[in-house]
């Protein structure tokens, strides 16, 4: 039986000589593994494996089934042209990380719409981003999409409480006894950050490299505390050359 659905492509494997495995996360079933057969051919155009980058939004007619690990698509096609996204290095960088740490959050094979429209509406809005927002929009994404799998920050910011336990998530009013907090003007601008509800207003933030490098590393180890094997992000080290 095939279904219709839309899906972010989060990671695509060479299989074979002709052949990729991908990891799209779908609208209709969650992330979930695909074999897509003979899309590297010479007599196909390299536009078929195209579909299949990091970030690509696409419409699909699936192949189905609850007992399969691995399942097969049977139609593809750009669900969403980005104008910018895949062709500025900066963009792709930022979108790329992107895909890692949803890839990396996704577990198990479960839809979630929500989660899928904050994912797919924050592709489209980076790819037209003004640049001081696309700057900003790695920490944007980072903080916001805790809330989709149960562990968002709370924002009690205060000039009492003004330290950020990274393993609680919310301000303090102390150090705590272990080393996983933020406190100065990396908790403020954290408790900022948190109130941004559209991406167009990341353009109010001046932030520099080394600011920007700093809180994205504090975040990712957040993740580390409700993540299980959350590991080390690979896009990072790029992610922060480009910034």
């Amino acid at each position: 039986m095939t279904h219709k659905t839309k899906g972010i492509v989060l990671r695509t494997i060479k299989y074979g000589e002709t052949s990729l495995v991908v990891t799209i996360f779908t609208e209709l079933f969650g992330v979930q593994t695909y074999m897509v057969n003979g899309v590297r051919t010479a007599k196909k155009s390299s536009a078929k494996a195209n579909h299949f980058q990091p970030t690509a939004i696409l419409d699909l007619v699936v192949y189905h089934s609850e007992n399969k690990h691995m399942q097969r698509i049977k139609e593809f096609s750009w669900a969403v042209l980005y104008s910018q996204l895949l062709g500025n290095v900066i963009k792709n960088s930022i979108a790329s990380y992107m895909a890692e740490l949803l890839f990396k959050c996704l577990k198990q094979p479960e839809a979630n719409s929500d989660l899928y429209n904050f994912c797919e509406e924050s592709l489209m809005q980076l790819d037209t981003a003004e640049k001081n927002v696309a700057a900003n929009f790695a920490l944007f994404f980072t903080l916001h999409l805790t809330h989709f799998f149960g562990f968002k920050m709370t924002d009690n910011f205060s000039s009492l409480y003004n330290v950020l336990d990274l393993q609680e998530g919310n301000f303090i009013d102390h150090q705590p006894l272990h080393p996983d907090f933020i406190e100065g003007k990396f908790a403020e601008l954290t408790s900022q950050l948190l109130k941004v509800m559209h991406p167009g207003e990341l353009k109010d933030f001046k932030l520099n490299q080394e600011i920007r490098r700093v809180l994205l590393i504090r975040y990712l180890e957040y993740y580390e505390h409700h993540i299980p094997e959350f590991g080390q992000m690979k896009t990072l080290v790029v992610l922060h050359e480009v910034l």
